[in-house]
């Protein structure tokens, strides 16, 4: 099991460089199973509003601003933790 301060460290060294099966894991580790809508993985986050996590495959590798996505709901879901 990898923590929460883990993800964000790799998150961050990754510099948006990160495999989308691999974002898809994490997200899936902290946020639970993702809602699929077509090419869409959508995950529910435990607050209204946002950030909201919506990934979208295409090709083998993540795009940065979903990185960007899940650092900040990984932020908020430390916030919360603590």
């Amino acid at each position: 099991m990898v923590s929460i301060d883990e993800a964000l460290e790799a998150l961050e060294a990754s510099g948006g460089n990160l495999r989308f099966r691999h974002l898809l894991r994490l997200c899936a580790h902290f946020f639970g199973d993702p809602r699929i809508c077509g090419s869409h993985h959508i995950f529910k986050m435990p607050w209204a509003g946002d950030p909201r996590i919506n990934l979208q495959e295409e090709g083998n590798q993540a795009k940065p601003y979903q990185v960007q996505q899940v650092i900040r709901a990984l932020n908020k879901l430390k916030e919360q933790g603590t």
